[in-house]
């Protein structure tokens, strides 16, 4: 039987997080790694329709939904433990827009949290995680995010720019696109030396990058119909060392 760490999706991602520090894990390599398949996506994609809107925007923008929990977990035993909810804060220097407070958002929902493909997915990232660096227990910050878009407003995914979030290991997991165009992705060195540049459009396409060397940015989306309601779906998950 292949294990997690020995699967093939997860020695590739070692293998450029130990490197360069981005890695694309297209869905198929996901969803072999967790054992799921597109009906899974699909009813996880479900959780998405209960984000709440997010009211700090520093640039007034309406555009954005998102829910925020924490877990803790240990790669080992893969035992992972929703924390109690608490208030989020970024630092101004690492998020210049809408860091320096402490911003409340609702917890994620019990259903969520209980997934068993997110579970799955938390401890097989942790473990590859480990493997690069040698992390014997993890903070797992969880954002899902809906990024909706608009003729009178563009979804901005990245509001900030190009950034780093002031962890470990950053990943962003697609859920899906509807009716957007736009939301290219690109991973950078600290130097600003171009690693990679990717679109997420299948649900589990997944981009994983080493915050403490690189920096991320997304470009906005806009409706492809302007009739039709149109966004982009995705959980940004990042790992710190505890």
């Amino acid at each position: 039987m292949t294990t997690a760490l020995t699967h093939p999706a997860a020695a590739d991602a070692v293998t450029a997080l130990s490197g360069p520090g981005g890695h694309l894990m297209p869905s198929a390599a996901l969803s072999s790694l967790i054992g799921v398949d597109g009906a899974d996506w699909a009813r996880f994609a479900a959780h998405w329709d209960e984000l709440t809107l997010d009211t700090y925007m520093a640039d007034g923008g309406t555009y954005r939904f998102r829910r925020y929990g924490q877990f803790d977990l240990d790669p080992a035993s893969g035992e992972l433990t929703l924390l109690p909810h608490e208030p989020y804060r970024q630092e101004t220097e690492v998020n210049p827009l809408n860091g320096g407070i402490e911003r409340t958002f609702d917890p994620l929902t019990e259903s969520f949290a209980a997934d068993p493909l997110l579970r799955s997915t938390l401890v097989a990232l942790g473990r590859i995680f480990t493997e690069v660096d040698g992390t014997r227990r993890w903070n797992i910050k969880l954002h899902p995010y809906r990024i909706s878009a608009s003729t009178e407003q563009a979804g901005r995914p990245a509001p900030e720019g190009r950034h780093r979030d002031g962890v470990t290991f950053i990943t962003s997991l697609l859920i899906g696109r509807t009716n957007v165009s736009g939301g290219e992705s690109g991973v950078y060195s600290d130097s600003g030396e171009h690693l990679l540049t990717t679109t997420l459009s299948e649900p589990g396409d997944l981009l994983l990058g080493d915050d403490r060397r690189t920096l991320h940015s997304v470009t906005p989306v806009r409706p492809v119909d302007t009739e039709l309601p149109a966004h982009r779906d995705v959980l940004v998950i990042a790992y710190t060392a505890r």
